[in-house]
């Protein structure tokens, strides 16, 4: 089925159930087999749920209603029953369901359990049970039906009502837009001016649902208004209405339906649009969907801004459906950097004894608020400006709430103007968009979050106090390409308190030629530093730390992890630093998700900085724990401001770690593995100049691949080999067609590699490896085996320095500070290796070290017929190899002087201490 049709299948379902007996044995099974069939499409939903199922491990127990396949366990109740109170068995529904649960065998327990009573759901994830339930209403599942598809999908997730709420009204004007969209490509008339148009009819359309819903227009007045027009006229009508709406002095004679609309102004009518003629299956979208079928006065603008730009936007519609940034994400940047300090300020004036100074400290607070300015440079659809506008109001009112309170609920000490009385406005918000119609977007959003607001204000007071329309103007989002454009324009610095935002990830790899020309303004050009090679992101970063510099201004953005990563940490916040800037806070990676249809997970980092001079406490944020510390440095660890930066050998007598050979063959000597045996049968002679060839990808996976090794092969037997001598004129024709500088020096020896290493005994690191693996697959190799690019090797290594580069210790070094390709880890032997903090073990730790590298060795060799990314598999890692690893991660922390129970946080912190002490001396 289409969302539309499943939207008003729901409705059917709701209306019948509105209707009807709701009693738990008699009608559980009626209700849940018209649920999964009308509703989620299960032809035979008796295939997949039983009813009155036994618990394994308690036959005297019966679960109301379990779904196989994706362990929902459902506890029915009749209508009238409450869902949270305990009943005759002294447990709540949900406790009754859990005791069930806990009497399931493994493989059956539940991912989600459902608590009903015809009339409400309260869905719980099995997975994270800390987490409060999530309640629907039975007559909200025409907006949150897909909020149920975990029932039949187990990677489906559950979100909350406000974000299943918002994502339903994105769709519904989604399919607006579509057909809308059909009419102009009939007509040949899509181009980019009447995409604009019709974004901006959408966002008009919106505005009008919302103000008929939320009481700024009269009950259904906008409804009706279309269902009483022609349809041969709609389209002028709406365009009147437009225009009535941006119009405070009326035509004398103006129809009694348009003037009867009030004056809306906020520019949000302002320009002129037009839009194609509309067709009666728009007018029944526009009246049953938007108007009838949802209530738009319940929508969070936080989300439904980006939902809506996102489900809009040409340019990024058809790439990855709807997309935002969740609440909580926002709150890891908007909680440090001010709100839980207002909020901490709030609670402490509430704990004081005399109630004037109370009320003089709470007035204080509001204007404080009041005068506070923000600024989001990359603020897409405004959610980041519109949940700290929406969280600032919620404790202005508590502010009233309070002071009401304190004067005994007198009300008529302040003005009779609401209006007046409400100090946080919108126009304290500021921001800088490149694309117009995200500028649209994050205006709306904002002005529905102040009427939200005002509503809520309005709640501590007995009767309206003023009108809310019309709308103050507001130009404080301004369109432009934030890294041309000073910000001192937009907001003078002297008069800007906070920046925050989300700017756009896009790895140095994958940046556009309008992106590098914009990094190129961002650093004029300066050659003296590599900025070309880092992500885009960080053009916000540089410009932020020019901008605040000096001054009293708290930044924090969002970014890819990378950018406190290998080398891009040297290069952007050695530029930072330059600028006079410290971390503040930060969180340590975490997993950005998407709600993309594509699904896009992001490993990110949130930083907070401010000049150097501002004296304030530093937290780092890492998986929930929090940490005060006295400094962050740029890898996000509490040691000092250091750079781990790129050297080309070791600072201490250690082997050297060498890249291998680099073939320059152009594939003319290298022979795969189907070629093999054709080779050999083909010229028996050529058997002994054949050598197994390994870069990571062979190494990791056990591939197998060869080459001709032909070091010390006399011209007399080469010639005597013509399918070998076939390879060597193809390899030197390559190379001269190459016509470089190097391919014509190596085209002269064209039976050879550009580099002929081949060691007796090396140890092989591959250069890049899973980031999901804990440890990346190492291993001995032999002279019969020839290394090539992407891997590195330490010739005539030992044991210790196998159980030391393998060990965690190494291994969170490594992810501390190298680099990424992708989010896969990029081994460097300047960055990495050769920085590492080494350890002066006594002869007894290094023996043990030695001992328990041997023993994960021998443990491998059980499993020879497995690869090495088998065996590394987090899924799949055989016990004992998880076990020998663990032995020698005692080993090497005892070699340091760490404690076995050390975090990776804390391992990386006490190596960025020894670096530092290294450097140092």
């Amino acid at each position: 089925m289409t969302d539309l049709e499943k939207r008003r299948k729901a409705k059917e379902f709701v209306n019948y159930w509105n209707n009807h007996s709701k009693k738990e044995k008699q009608d559980d099974q009626t209700f849940w087999n018209m649920f999964l069939r009308d509703i989620l499409e299960i032809e035979k939903p008796e295939k997949i749920i039983e009813y009155q199922k036994e618990t394994d491990s308690n036959k005297t127990q019966w679960i109301d209603a379990y779904i196989k396949g994706t362990n929902i366990i459902i506890e029915q109740k009749s209508s009238g029953v409450d869902l949270l109170k305990k009943g005759n068995e002294m447990r709540t529904p949900y406790e009754q369901a859990k005791c069930y649960d806990d009497n399931m065998n493994k493989s059956k327990k539940a991912n989600w359990i459902i608590t009903c009573n015809f009339d409400t759901f309260h869905i719980y994830d099995m997975d994270n049970i800390k987490k409060s339930y999530v309640e629907i209403k039975l007559e909200e599942l025409p907006t949150c039906y897909d909020n149920f598809n975990f029932l039949i999908d187990k990677s489906a997730k559950v979100n909350d009502k406000e974000t299943a709420i918002s994502k339903e009204a994105g769709k519904i004007i989604g399919n607006i837009y579509d057909e809308i969209e059909k009419i102009l490509i009939d007509q040949e008339l899509l181009n980019e001016q009447t995409k604009k148009d019709l974004n901006m009819f959408c966002v008009r359309l919106v505005f009008c649902c919302f103000a008929e819903d939320s009481g700024l227009f009269a009950k259904k007045q906008f409804r009706n208004f279309i269902d009483k027009a022609d349809i041969n006229h709609l389209q002028g009508d709406l365009l009147e209405l437009f225009e009535v709406l941006n119009t405070n002095e009326r035509k004398a004679f103006l129809r009694e339906d348009l003037n009867a609309f009030p004056y809306v102004n906020g520019e949000l009518f302002l320009d002129k649009i037009d839009i194609p003629p509309l067709n009666d299956y728009i007018k029944k979208l526009i009246l049953e969907d938007a108007c009838d079928g949802f209530d738009w006065s319940k929508i969070n603008p936080t989300i439904f801004g980006a939902i809506f730009e996102s489900t809009l936007n040409p340019e990024t519609r058809r790439n990855g459906g709807m997309h935002y940034t969740s609440i909580e994400n926002i709150h890891k940047v908007i909680d440090p950097l001010f709100l839980t300090e207002l909020k901490r300020e709030f609670s402490n004036i509430r704990k004081g004894s005399q109630n004037n100074v109370k009320i003089n400290k709470l007035n204080a607070l509001q204007d404080r608020l009041s005068n506070l300015i923000f600024l989001d440079p990359a603020c897409g659809s405004g959610n980041f400006l519109t949940e700290t506008y929406l969280e600032l109001r919620r404790l202005e009112n508590n502010i009233l709430r309070e002071i009401i309170n304190l004067n005994k609920g007198q009300r008529a000490l302040f003005s009779s103007d609401l209006k007046d009385l409400i100090k946080v406005r919108i126009q304290q918000f500021y921001g800088i968009e490149i694309n117009d119609f995200a500028v649209a977007v994050s205006k709306t959003a904002l002005w529905i979050a102040e009427y939200q607001m005002y509503l809520e204000t309005l709640d501590l007071y007995s009767e309206q106090k003023d009108d809310f329309l019309p709308l103050d103007s507001y130009e404080n989002i301004i369109e432009a390409n934030a890294l041309r454009i000073d910000w001192n324009e937009v907001v003078p610095i002297n008069e800007c308190n906070y920046i925050m935002g989300n700017p756009p990830f896009v790895g140095s790899k994958y940046s556009s030629e309008t992106q590098k020309s914009d990094m190129d303004y961002v650093f004029n050009k300066n050659k003296s530093i590599n900025y070309r090679t880092l992500d885009y992101v960080t053009c916000w970063f540089y410009i932020a730390s020019k901008y605040i510099k000096n001054t009293s201004v708290k930044c924090a953005l969002v970014s890819t992890n990378s950018i406190t990563q290998g080398e891009q940490v040297g290069i952007i916040w050695k530029q930072m630093y330059e600028n006079g800037m410290k971390i503040d806070f930060a969180h340590r990676t975490f997993r950005w998700d998407s709600e993309a249809s594509i699904k896009a997970k992001v490993n990110c980092v949130i930083i907070g900085f401010s000049d150097k001079s501002n004296t304030t406490e530093k937290y780092i944020f890492e998986n929930d724990k929090l940490h005060k510390v006295e400094n962050i440095n740029p890898y996000l660890i509490p040691a000092s401001d250091i750079f781990v930066e790129s050297r080309n050998k070791p600072y201490d007598d250690r082997k050297k770690m060498v890249a291998p050979n680099k073939p320059c063959d152009y594939n003319k000597l290298k022979i795969e593995s189907n070629e093999y045996e054709y080779f050999i049968k083909k010229c028996p002679k050529s058997k002994k100049w054949i050598k197994r060839m390994v870069g990571a990808e062979e190494f990791i996976n056990n591939k197998k691949r060869y080459c001709l090794w032909l070091v010390g092969c006399e011209p007399s037997e080469l010639k005597s080999m013509p399918i070998v001598m076939e390879r060597v004129n193809k390899c030197r024709e390559a190379r001269i067609k190459a016509n470089t500088k190097e391919s014509l020096r190596l085209s002269k020896t064209p039976s050879l590699f550009r580099e002929q290493i081949n060691p007796d005994n090396y140890l092989l690191i591959p250069c890049v490896s899973s980031e999901k693996r804990d440890y990346i697959p190492i291993g001995f190799l032999n002279k019969s085996v020839i290394p090539v690019m992407g891997t590195l090797i330490i010739i005539d290594a030992d044991l210790f320095y196998f159980g030391l580069i393998t060990s965690r210790v190494h291994m969170s070094w490594m992810r501390a500070v190298c680099g990424r390709l992708e989010m896969r880890y990029r081994y460097s032997k300047d960055i990495v290796y050769n920085n590492f903090p080494w350890p002066n073990p006594t002869d007894g730790q290094k023996k043990k070290i030695e001992k328990t590298a041997e023993k994960i060795l021998k443990v491998r060799d059980k499993y020879s017929n497995s690869s090495l990314a088998d065996l590394y598999n987090e899924l799949t890692m055989p016990a004992d190899l998880r076990k020998a690893h663990e032995e020698n991660d005692k080993a090497v922390l005892k070699a340091y002087g760490f404690n076995n129970n050390m975090t990776e946080f804390e391992i990386v912190t006490e190596l960025m201490k020894m670096y530092q002490d290294r450097i140092d001396n």
